[in-house]
């Protein structure tokens, strides 16, 4: 049992007591309401917050933090908010992506409890609760400026102007709250920062306090550097990392396999912003997006910048006179010219709004945060991009400035998370933490001198899900103070580093004995953490997008919600869901059609499926007055997972209903028997299932029907003629489910 000071708490099953959470938001709801109500008279008291965010930030890219670009490449601006505030160094992201990272962020709950566990697969489900919320309700205004990257439209915000997708450098299109998108000429981060300070100086309410979310896509790929910025390096050498020519020998074999190499892996014109075709088999082939973009005059700019040394590099190729090495250091030349310059245009932003809240006198009461959704390879290991866990893309700089708070000048080696910044907001607001955000206030080390108080975390837990982007696999993992430990899930390997003695991450320790007890305790912590955070693959949302058919099916039932009209009856399930539309087809014709039901069984589901579909099949817009629910079998069946993990994904396909649907009632089917008697394995795990979830119908909102007696003999065999595979349903089989199932529907009110 957790529990946090007369919150509510989260049940040993691992999911987050619905009822409980109710009742809290009723109650906090009354609070915040007489907070919202003295609004005026408290803002001088609560701080005003800007939060200021960048796309793919490298700690080695800001020179406060040091590393190889410090002296040819400063930020004045950002060091400037670090020698006025805290500046934490081991400051890690949840999930190094963009869109999961921001997830995290809003929601302080790593991405398998908020959802969106990566780009590929996932919409942002914008109904859950977000610290901007929490902050409006309070009275705060809240605004959104810039790259937002969730697919969903942002809400909880009073404003918000925001990039599609990863949006553009030049000559971006903005989407606005009224549906439409503007195209706007100029260079994104400085119409990003120019939009932030129209806000603040003209559209916001003066006597509010106020959240400002300034979010920029630099310097996200693909690098174009405002043209004030195009030459300011052109006649430096960039210094390069000491594993630019990583071999990835002593470690898992699966980093060879990756597909984000500077090597192997750059565009000839969308990395290294050349024209044309490719003319060397070492690059792959895509153009420059941003310069079709570009007017004329921007046009010639960028050519008077970029001509002369591209019409070079095409001759040498051509001439033979670069070998794969020669190369390589070319493509990182330009790679890291470019990305430094994206990062000088960033640091002038940051430099303009502290201006302003100087100028303004809002300084003295506003919170700033500087930070970014994750690192980057800056050429270490032969990379860019991030995804993998190893520091250069865990690694996320957080630099804080609240005068009056936070002593300037800090430097805090404690360890913090993306999943911190919502309770921080929250509590530097006077707000109550709700249990079911997983992140710490970091409250303590700002008042505390970045010193971790005795009760701190011990290390923290990062997730990353496998995007077929890059192909970078499956892996989690734990990072305390001196140790690194991943888990690689393609291979089952684990891999151990000594961040101490081998900083960069050249040669995994696991395998050695010396390392053997610190092994067992890295291990140790990867077992408690991934418990404290209700981590197991029966609740993390994931999309079966290896499979056609279920990609089709997945199409076509959210079109089907989207047009249902008059939906009262939903079925969710998995196989024997779905074959309600062959075997079980008659009996639904006759007995469910005249309540227009949409059938959503997937064969082969399991409750970690259910999830996705639920979080981005489109459902929002349905509200059935019953959804029935069968799921769990093929948790057992494939993997013969522990029943409490069953258990736990089904609770969380009851809260997630009950948030989506409050209205609906929930009839939850017991697990039907499988197997052919009592003694076979799989069914006395299901039935271990089934007496954990009795648990869960309160007789209100979920309501329990257990027709496991209508399928088996007295001596609890499973007859044939009504499961033909001991497993799915005859016809016979589905007429049991429907005696069972039309009096609990008439109870319900259908």
């Amino acid at each position: 049992m957790l529990y946090r000071e007369g919150y509510f708490r989260v049940d040993a099953a691992g999911g987050v007591g619905r009822l409980r959470v109710m009742r809290l938001r009723t109650i906090v709801s009354a609070v915040w309401f007489g907070l919202g109500l003295a609004a005026s008279a408290g803002a001088a008291e609560r701080p005003n917050i800007v939060f200021i965010f960048s796309d793919d930030h490298a700690l080695s890219g800001i020179s406060a933090y040091g590393g190889i670009y410090k002296d040819v490449a400063p930020t004045p601006n950002i060091d400037r908010l670090a020698a006025q505030g805290v500046i934490f160094e081991r400051s890690y992201c949840a999930n190094s992506i963009c869109g999961p990272s921001r997830a995290c962020i809003l929601t302080g709950k790593h991405s398998h409890v908020n959802g969106f566990v990566d780009n590929e697969q996932c919409t942002f489900d914008g109904s859950q609760p977000t610290f901007p919320k929490y902050l409006q309700q309070a009275g705060y205004q809240t605004a959104m400026i810039g790259k937002w990257h969730l697919i969903s439209n942002p809400t909880g915000f009073d404003h918000w102007d925001i990039l599609p997708g990863q949006g553009n450098y030049y000559n971006p299109n903005f989407l606005q709250m009224d549906g439409s998108s503007k195209r706007l000429k100029g260079y994104c981060t400085d119409l990003i920062t120019d939009k932030a300070l129209t806000w603040l100086k003209e559209q916001r309410t003066p006597d509010k306090p106020f959240v400002l979310m300034c979010q920029h896509k630099a310097p996200h790929r693909n690098w174009v550097p405002a043209p004030r910025h195009y030459e300011i390096f052109k006649d430096l050498t960039m210094p390069e990392p000491a594993t630019l020519f990583d071999d990835y020998s002593g470690r898992s074999k699966l980093l060879a396999g990756q597909e984000m190499s500077i090597a192997r892996n750059f565009y000839w014109g969308h990395d290294t912003l050349l024209h044309g075709k490719p003319t060397d088999p070492r690059f792959d082939d895509m153009a420059n997006g941003e310069y079709a973009r570009m007017d004329d005059g921007q046009k010639a700019a960028f050519d008077a910048a970029y001509g002369e040394e591209n019409r070079q590099l095409i001759a040498d190729l051509a001439a033979g006179k670069l070998d794969d090495k020669a190369l390589t250091r070319w493509k990182y030349q330009r790679y890291v010219k470019d990305y430094l310059g994206c990062v000088r245009g960033v640091d002038e932003s940051v430099g303009r709004l502290l201006d302003y809240l100087d100028e303004s006198g809002l300084a003295k009461n506003t919170i700033v945060v500087y930070s970014s959704d994750q690192g980057f390879y800056l050429g270490e290991h032969g990379w860019y991009d991030k995804r993998w866990m190893f520091e250069e893309s865990l690694s996320m700089p957080l630099l804080v400035r609240w005068p009056g708070v936070a002593e300037p000048g800090v430097r805090s080696k404690a360890l913090v998370q993306n999943i911190d910044y919502a309770p921080t907001f929250l509590a530097a607001a006077g707000l109550p933490v709700p249990e079911d955000i997983q992140g710490r206030s970091l409250l303590p080390l700002l008042k505390g001198a970045g010193t971790a108080p005795a009760d701190w975390r011990e290390g923290i837990y990062y997730a990353y899900y496998g995007e077929q982007t890059h192909h970078v696999p499956m892996h989690d993992g734990v990072r305390s103070d001196r140790y690194k430990l991943m888990y690689m899930f393609p291979t089952g390997e684990w891999q151990l580093f000594d961040m101490e003695k081998d900083p960069q991450e050249m040669h995994s320790v696991h395998a050695d004995p010396a390392y053997r007890p610190v092994l067992e305790e890295m291990q140790a912590l990867y077992r408690k953490l991934r418990a404290e955070y209700r981590v197991d693959n029966s609740i993390i949302p994931v999309r079966r997008s290896s499979d056609d058919w279920w990609e089709q099916r997945f199409s076509q039932k959210a079109k089907q919600a989207k047009q249902a009209k008059d939906c009262q009856l939903v079925f969710i399930g998995d196989s024997i869901t779905q074959a309600w539309e062959n075997a079980g087809k008659a009996q639904w014709n006759e007995n469910f059609a005249t309540y227009h039901p949409l059938n959503l069984g997937f064969s082969g589901d399991r409750t970690e499926h259910v999830l996705f579909r639920l979080k981005n099949g489109g459902l929002n817009r349905l509200k059935p007055k019953v959804a029935v629910l069968l799921i769990g079998t093929n948790n057992t069946g494939a993997f013969m997972r522990p029943a409490a993990e069953t258990a736990g994904g089904i609770k969380a396909i009851l809260d997630d209903l009950r948030s989506r649907w409050p209205e609906t009632k929930i009839v939850m089917l017991s697990i039907l028997p499988r197997g052919p008697d009592a003694n076979d394995p799989k069914r006395k795990l299901n039935d271990d299932i089934n007496t954990r979830i009795a648990a869960y119908a309160d007789g209100q909102s979920i309501h329990l029907l257990d027709l496991a007696d209508g399928y088996l003999h007295a001596d609890g065999t499973l007859p044939r003629e009504l499961m033909p595979d001991l497993l799915h349903l005859s016809p016979k089989g589905y007429q049991i489910w429907v005696d069972g199932l039309l009096p609990k529907l008439k109870e319900l009110g259908l």
